[in-house]
């Protein structure tokens, strides 16, 4: 059996490749968003059918998630993880030669079932790398990697799209998965899944794990009730100009990269009070912004306070999904990947559902009161620290 650590620089380089590859994959999902009017003149598609490239990939990696997971869970993680890598490579490749929208929609498909099993097994094999004291660092800085989509990837992406068309950003996206894959592939060793620590959960608890994907559930569908929305909130109810809105946007983004990046570290410290705090931001910003939105200042500090909310909370609970997951840590981890994708599609439609009878305030109030809803079973969480935070597996040093 592999020595249980990798020499420090070796980790540090895989986890680094992982970031990367997080990257990459988070730009693709939405790149489609930043280049909706290219997409549809190229294609002769309507808006509406570039949107479903989106939506379809999140169904996809919803849908997904927990079977590929469960039919992979034996595969050594130095070839799948290149594996799934090379599915992005020539998946984006390929979309830069592709003049058919249902060519395009197929490979997209293509793109998230791998991503749904990227998701899965990257927290595992990167904190596996580390002592367990590290694992929630770990979590944190590969969040990072997946929070810069956003704020980096998806608008250099749009504005490469605009000076060198559309295919340039997936050409681009290609290449830099491919370095993650060769990276990944040179230096992760052949280990079996469950030969390392980060397979099983610190303190298995199945009632306590189903809390967790039911807070998941919760938090994303209200982000998403109103966060969908938030361009026409910034124009009809703030009074902002699109210029304005945009530089907004660009103020929720970084002050979520900000918060991922300071919670990162605390994770192993106050798992549960990481993941209390930004659940009640969220809850907060959103209630605000339906009842005071319109006073501009409010409108841009909860903003703020909402972009600082949403990246930690997913982060959280996949902190929590590695210690109470009751079997293996990847079906735990795809199981809660599965319910952030189904909550976003669900809190999509319900504010599209509110937005006619309510308006916009409407399906801001409603994503407050779905989040406030996942506070009361916070308290039915408590630290693991009480009951002895160690591992329920052998070999760990």
């Amino acid at each position: 059996m592999p020595p249980p650590f990798l020499a420090s620089w070796r980790a540090v380089v895989v986890v680094a490749a992982l970031m990367l590859a997080a990257f990459t994959f988070n730009t693709t999902e939405n790149l489609p968003i930043g280049l909706l009017e290219l997409l549809s003149a190229d294609l002769r598609v309507t808006p509406t059918a570039v949107g479903h490239l989106v939506t379809g990939y999140g169904l996809t990696v919803a849908v997904l998630s927990l079977p590929v997971a469960r039919l992979t869970r034996g595969i050594p993680r130095r070839y799948l993880l290149p594996g799934v890598l090379a599915v992005l490579v020539l998946a984006s490749l390929a979309s830069t030669l592709v003049s058919s929208y249902e060519l395009l929609l197929a490979l997209r498909v293509a793109t998230a079932a791998a991503q749904a099993l990227f998701w899965a097994v990257m927290g595992p094999v990167a904190v596996g790398l580390f002592p367990p004291r590290m694992r929630g660092r770990i979590i944190g800085v590969l969040s990072v990697g997946g929070s810069l989509a956003s704020v980096l990837g998806v608008p250099a992406g749009t504005w490469l799209g605009r000076h060198a068309g559309w295919q340039a950003p997936f050409l681009v996206v290609g290449g830099l998965a491919l370095v993650s894959l060769v990276l990944i592939a040179a230096l992760l060793p052949a280990s079996r899944p469950e030969d390392r620590h980060a397979a099983r959960g610190v303190t298995p608890d199945a009632r306590r794990f189903a809390i967790v994907l039911a807070i998941t559930g919760l938090s994303v569908t209200g982000a998403f009730a109103g966060f969908t929305y938030v361009v026409t909130f910034l124009g009809q109810v703030s009074g902002f100009s699109g210029d304005s809105v945009s530089a907004l946007l660009l103020v929720f983004g970084v002050a979520g990269i900000v918060a991922v990046t300071l919670t990162g570290p605390l994770l192993d410290r106050f798992p549960l009070a990481t993941l209390a705090v930004p659940v009640a931001g969220q809850a907060v910003a959103l209630l605000a912004l339906s009842a005071a939105g319109g006073v501009r200042a409010v409108a841009v500090a909860m903003l703020a306070l909402l972009g600082a909310s949403v990246g930690p909370v997913f982060m959280a609970t996949q902190n929590q999904v590695l210690r109470l997951a009751p079997g293996r840590t990847e079906i735990a981890l795809a199981a809660n990947s599965a319910a952030f994708n189904v909550g976003v599609a669900v809190g999509a439609l319900a504010g599209g559902v509110i937005l006619p009878l309510l308006g916009v305030r409407g399906a801001f109030l409603a994503g407050g009161l779905l989040t406030a809803a996942a506070l009361p079973l916070l308290l039915r969480l408590p630290s693991p620290a009480v009951a002895g935070d160690r591992p329920a597996v052998t070999g760990t040093p």
